[in-house]
């Protein structure tokens, strides 16, 4: 009887679990097909479809909305937040998943706190001080906001990727006289070369997506999409609603398309099968 009941019960808490992916998914989908329906519509007053198609609001949306400059500066500071995070973020990830020192627990929680606290908490702050500092507005006060998160990002992705190459490769270049810069270049570059383009890529939809610090930090000639598309929704004036949801559609699949790729170079489960070993370790 017990058996009958355990069993009754498991099956009944997958189907539950089952059930509520179901409708997350089912609503999501959802909601991204009104998205995309309403943008391609001519006009939507009635019934559960629009009256017709056409693909017009997209080309009212780029003029409308300016996207060719907002893509401009959408370019310049996802691809300098890039650069910047790797350059700092891989020489970050090496020392710790190599060398062990004192306070590296507390490096490791500095890293952690600006992914786990909300960025609006210090964005405002921090929006302060670049402000003062005569920053604020401009492409670099948003290129530096955003590197708070993505720095800590690249560390935390970067990590794993350094902790499974074999140290004794780096020992036998050196024996070899090898630099230490020639066994970074031609040792670990291409080893690490998908974790470096999987965190480059991750950190590109980060900025692209991150509104918070880019809100506060962006100017009239800085602003990356996602700020274009809130001013676009709540700014004075009227709009058409098809307009304003094509250029969602233009961020939701420039968003989707790095994202597919990144997971083309990075497996989400490396990072859990890093904390799986290391309680197996402690044990």
């Amino acid at each position: 009887m017990a058996v009958l009941r355990d069993r009754f019960l498991t099956n009944a808490w997958r189907w539950f679990v089952y059930g509520a992916m179901a409708f997350f998914v089912v609503n999501v989908f959802l909601i991204i097909a009104s998205v995309v329906v309403s943008s391609l519509g001519t006009s939507w007053f009635t019934g559960w479809l629009p009256e017709g198609y056409t693909a017009k609001w997209y080309g009212a949306a780029w003029k409308e909305f300016q996207l060719y400059y907002v893509l401009i500066a959408t370019v310049q500071i996802t691809l300098a937040v890039v650069a910047i995070s790797l350059m700092l973020g891989v020489p970050a990830a090496y020392v710790l998943a190599r060398i062990d020192f004192r306070g590296k627990r507390l490096v490791l929680l500095t890293f952690l706190v600006p992914l786990l606290v909300p960025p609006i908490t210090y964005g405002i702050p921090m929006a302060t001080v670049l402000y003062q500092a005569g920053l604020g507005g401009t492409i670099w006060g948003v290129i530096l906001a955003n590197l708070v998160p993505s720095v800590p990002f690249v560390v935390l992705v970067m990590t794993p990727f350094i902790e499974q190459i074999d140290p004794r490769l780096e020992s036998a270049a050196r024996v070899f006289g090898a630099s230490a810069f020639t066994t970074f270049l031609r040792i670990l570059v291409p080893l690490l070369t998908p974790g470096i383009l999987a965190a480059g890529i991750l950190v590109l939809i980060r900025t692209i997506s991150m509104f918070e610090l880019t809100f506060l930090t962006a100017g009239p000639d800085s602003q990356t999409l996602i700020v274009a598309l809130y001013y676009s929704v709540f700014a004075a004036g009227v709009r058409a609603q098809q307009s304003i949801d094509a250029m969602a559609v233009m961020y939701m699949v420039t968003t989707m398309t790095g994202l597919l790729i990144a997971l083309r170079f990075v497996d989400p489960s490396q990072l859990v099968g890093r904390v799986d070993s290391k309680k197996a370790s402690a044990t």
